[in-house]
C-alpha cells in the first residue's frame, strides 16, 4: 500500500472512532447504572425565595410565597378614614334599604391614635343596608322623645345619632348595653354617654375636652362600623 492509502486507512479509523465516541456520550444513563456528569451551571436551590426587587420609591415588596394571595389592604380600625374638615359643622350620611335592613349597635369602643381619638360603633343584624348618620355639635344633651337632660362630661357635646338602626327583637343581636365609657388615655373625648334605640335612631353623646374640636365620620364593613374620630 501507498503512503497516500495508508493515510487514508487512518483516518477513517479515526472517524470512526469518533462516532462510536459520540453515541455513548448521549443524554440517557450510562451502561453501568450511573448519571450523566453534572454541567458546571449548578441549579437553582428550590428553598430560596427571590429578592425582592424595588419600587420606584426605592422601597421593596416582600415575596409572595407560592398559593397565597397578593397583599392587599383591607378595612380595620387603622383606615385613615377622610380628611378631617377644617370646621366643626355637621356630619351627615342616609341609610340605605330602609324598612328592609334591621341592624343594632352591638358595641362602643374606644381608643387613642395619632392625632386623634376614634370611637367605633359596631352595628350587626340583618339585611344589605348601610346605617346613616348625624353627628353635630350641641349645646345640651337630651334624650329623644322625653327630652330629658342628659348628663355629659366635657367642655363640648358630640352628638352622634344613627340612622337606619332597629330594635333589638327586629335585628335579631342583643343592643349595647353600656351606659357611661369614661376613657383614661384619651385626649380629645372625656366621655361616652349612650342613650340606646328610638324610632331608628341610636344616639350617644361624646363629651369633648377643651372645646368643639374638628372630627370626622365614615363607614366600615364586614363588620359594620360608624367611625367618629376627634382631633386632638
Amino acid at each position: 500500500m501507498g503512503r497516500a492509502g495508508h493515510l487514508t486507512a487512518l483516518t477513517a479509523a479515526a472517524i470512526a472512532a469518533l462516532l462510536l465516541a459520540g453515541c455513548t456520550a448521549g443524554d440517557g444513563p450510562e451502561p453501568d447504572g450511573g448519571t450523566p456528569a453534572p454541567t458546571s451551571e449548578a441549579p437553582a436551590d428550590p428553598t430560596t425565595e427571590p429578592s425582592p426587587e424595588p419600587t420606584s420609591g426605592g422601597d421593596t415588596i416582600a415575596p409572595v410565597a407560592p398559593g397565597e394571595p397578593s397583599p392587599s389592604g383591607s378595612a380595620t380600625e387603622t383606615a385613615a378614614g377622610p380628611p378631617f374638615a377644617a370646621n366643626t359643622q355637621p356630619d351627615t350620611a342616609e341609610p340605605t334599604d330602609e324598612g328592609q335592613t334591621f341592624i343594632s349597635v352591638t358595641n362602643v369602643r374606644v381608643a387613642v391614635h395619632d392625632r386623634y381619638d376614634r370611637v367605633v360603633f359596631d352595628l350587626d343584624g340583618k339585611g344589605s343596608g348601610k346605617p346613616g348618620w348625624r353627628v353635630e355639635y350641641v349645646d345640651q344633651a337630651s334624650d329623644d322623645g322625653s327630652g330629658h337632660a342628659v348628663e355629659v362630661d366635657g367642655d363640648a357635646i358630640l352628638r352622634v345619632s344613627i340612622s337606619g338602626t332597629a330594635t333589638p327583637t327586629d335585628s335579631g343581636v342583643e343592643e349595647f348595653s353600656g351606659d357611661r365609657i369614661e376613657p383614661e388615655d384619651t385626649e380629645s373625648v372625656d366621655e361616652i354617654v349612650y342613650r340606646y334605640w328610638f324610632e331608628g335612631y341610636t344616639t350617644a353623646f361624646l363629651g369633648i375636652d377643651d372645646g368643639e374640636r374638628p372630627f370626622r365620620v365614615f363607614l366600615l364593613e364586614n363588620p359594620t362600623r360608624v367611625v367618629v374620630d376627634v382631633q386632638h
